[in-house]
């Protein structure tokens, strides 16, 4: 029913999440929803008419089941937009969509509702396949349009009411775009309702979708509903290196990653001293250098030497009370604790210490200088035997036997007492 294109095979076994390429959420994995609360009835016995829809991409909306249709997680209703009406997915019922409608309205106050038709019927859905597979000519049609009016803004993604009556675009811009002759030109051209709609980059990535530099999919299009603000004293807090590159995420904007460990950061640097609290000792000043959260150490220098100092937060402390009653100690060197000494085992991991290219050297030296040895045969064996027993004997056969092949070599016409 869409373009999911990840899921389906040729061969018509389903993969991926089983749909066989015919999910309704234009790909996996866009704010998926577990009903854990599927199965259980409300404690009052009372049944919710809250529905959670969802439509393309990463948008939801709540809806009243006025009429008490029976509905499930991946139902297809028509529900009702002004003006016209729209398709969308079933995404949470019962008692979770209730938690959820109270969670994204705190406040109690019940904003007007907008209802659930009915069930979508064929026709129904016909046109909404048909609305979802003109939404890409519609996005690089209205890209073109923005260029030639010259408005320095990027249309992301189009989405078509179900009724074929109006589509919304989505688009980012960093300045204010005056986009009225646009929006004249689209609905000239298009026969359509335009509406326009700015949204941030974040926004943009978890509509889109993408792969993180950690290798998973993007948090903003599986699972995060709330960009909140990303600083750049969060990097500063976990001491990363503040390289744009690798803090900033798909969007181009800071990680939102960045913010999930921060919380736990802030409470563990409580327990340190201020990394601008210097230490008096007759030595000298010492300054601290860097501070180390995971092995609870805080490195320290002398002013005008090398060497680093390390020290527990707790012995920062103390020294910092001293120097505060107006008592410097000797050295930081008093107050390094002693490591207990570890027995390391004696044996060792030998894997890789052998050269892979021992065996190299063995096979070029049997090129350039072969062995003769090989070529010994157990038939000569005892005259080996023999030779080795008694060489001059053999140095002496040997000799008489280049005699005897010069004299049979020599042509007869050489001899000169030879009559024909």
């Amino acid at each position: 029913m869409s373009n999911c294109k990840t899921c389906h095979s040729k061969d018509g076994t389903p993969g991926g999440c089983k749909n066989n390429g015919l999910c309704t959420s234009n790909g996996c994995n866009k704010l998926e929803v577990y009903d854990w609360l599927e199965n259980m009835n409300s404690p009052m016995g009372e049944s919710t008419k809250i529905i959670e829809v969802r439509f393309k991409n990463s948008r939801k909306s709540f809806y009243k089941n006025d009429k008490n249709i029976p509905l499930q997680s991946g139902d297809l209703v028509v529900v009702d937009v002004a003006p016209g009406y729209d398709v969308g997915v079933v995404s949470v019922t019962g008692e979770l969509a209730k938690i959820q409608f109270q969670k994204r309205n705190p406040d109690g106050k019940e904003q007007e509702q907008k209802k659930i038709i009915r069930k979508a019927n064929k026709e129904d859905i016909d046109k909404w396949i048909k609305a979802r597979g003109l939404e890409k000519d519609l996005m690089f049609q209205s890209r073109v349009l923005a260029v030639n009016l010259d408005l320095k803004m990027k249309i992301s993604d189009v989405e078509y009411q179900g009724d074929l009556s109006k589509a919304t675009f989505f688009y980012t811009a960093e300045e204010r775009v005056d986009f009225r002759q646009l929006i004249k030109d689209m609905a000239d051209q298009f026969k359509i309702r335009i509406e326009m709609r700015q949204i941030g980059s974040r926004q943009e990535s978890s509509k889109l979708g993408g792969i993180g530099s950690c290798g998973r999919e993007l948090c903003c299009s599986t699972w995060l509903t709330d960009f909140r603000t990303v600083a750049t004293s969060s990097a500063r807090y976990q001491q990363l290196s503040l390289n744009p590159l690798k803090l900033a995420g798909q969007c181009g904007k800071l990680k939102c990653c960045l913010n999930y460990e921060l919380d736990m950061y802030l409470e563990i640097l409580k327990t340190f001293p201020s990394i601008e609290t210097k230490l008096y000792t007759e030595k000298g000043t010492a300054f601290p250098v860097k501070t180390d959260l995971f092995k609870q150490i805080m490195w320290y220098m002398y002013n005008g030497e090398s060497g680093l100092i390390a020290l527990t937060p707790d012995r920062v402390q103390e020294i910092k009370k001293l120097n505060e009653k107006g008592i410097k100690p000797k050295d930081l060197l008093e107050f390094i604790e002693k490591k207990s000494i570890v027995d390391i085992p004696e044996y060792g991991n030998v894997v890789g210490q052998d050269s892979l290219n021992r065996f190299d050297k063995q096979f070029k030296n049997k090129k350039k200088h072969p062995n003769h040895s090989f070529n010994k045969t157990v038939e000569n064996k005892e005259k080996n035997d023999v030779q080795a027993i008694n060489p001059n004997q053999h140095n002496k056969n040997k000799k008489n036997n280049k005699n005897r092949n010069r004299n049979q070599n020599k042509p007869l016409n050489d001899n000169p007492n030879n009559e024909n």
